[in-house]
C-alpha cells in the first residue's frame, strides 16, 4: 500500500477517536478541543493524499473510490455526533448524508461498467466548507458571532452540497445508460 493510501486508512481510523472524545465532554470539559484537534488533523491527510498521490504518480483505483469514502465517513460520523448534541440540524445533516448515498450509488453503477468516477472541484469545494463548518461546531465556541458564524457555514456548507450533487448527476447521468 503505498503512502497516500496509507493516509486515507488513518483518516478512517482517526473517526473512532474523534467520536470517544467528542462525547468525553462531560466528563472533560476541553475533550471537545481535542476533537476538533483530532478533525483536522483527519482532514489533513485528506489534503495530503491527494497532493502527494498526484506528485509522485501514485494514483490508484483503490485511491480513487477509499479517499472519497473515508471523507464521507469522517464527515458523516461527526455531522452525527453534531445532530445528537443538537448542534445542527438534522434536516441538513439528512440532505448531506442523501447527497453521498446519491453519488455513492452512481460511483457504483459507474464501477459495474468498470468506470471510476473522481470528484468534481465543486466537491472537493464543498467538502472543504462541510470540513470547516464541523470544526467550528465542534469547537463550540460561546456567543451571539459564533453562533451566526456556525449558522452560515451550515448554509454554504448545504447549499454547496445540493450544488454539487446536481452538477454530479448532470455530468455523469451517462452512466445511468440506456435503463431509464
Amino acid at each position: 500500500m503505498n503512502l497516500p493510501n496509507k493516509l486515507t486508512m488513518l483518516r478512517v481510523a482517526m473517526i473512532p477517536v474523534f467520536v470517544v472524545l467528542f462525547f468525553l465532554r462531560p466528563v472533560w470539559p476541553y475533550s471537545h478541543y481535542a476533537a476538533a484537534l483530532v478533525f483536522i488533523l483527519a482532514s489533513l491527510t485528506d489534503l495530503y493524499d491527494g497532493r502527494i498521490a498526484r506528485e509522485r504518480g501514485l494514483v490508484t483505483n483503490f485511491g480513487k473510490f477509499a479517499d472519497p469514502l473515508a471523507d464521507k465517513l469522517l464527515v458523516c460520523t461527526a455531522l452525527i455526533c453534531l445532530v445528537s448534541t443538537g448542534q445542527i440540524p438534522v434536516w441538513a445533516v439528512i440532505l448531506i448524508i442523501a447527497r453521498e448515498f446519491i453519488i455513492s450509488g452512481f460511483r457504483l453503477v459507474a464501477a459495474e461498467q468498470g468506470v471510476v468516477l473522481a470528484a468534481s472541484k465543486i466537491a472537493k469545494v464543498k467538502t472543504t466548507f462541510q470540513m470547516i463548518m464541523t470544526v467550528a461546531l465542534t469547537l463550540d465556541f460561546p456567543g451571539t458571532f459564533f453562533t451566526v458564524l456556525n449558522w452560515v457555514l451550515i448554509v454554504i456548507a448545504v447549499v454547496l452540497t445540493v450544488v454539487s450533487l446536481v452538477e454530479y448527476m448532470v455530468k455523469n447521468w451517462n452512466v445511468m445508460g440506456k435503463d431509464l
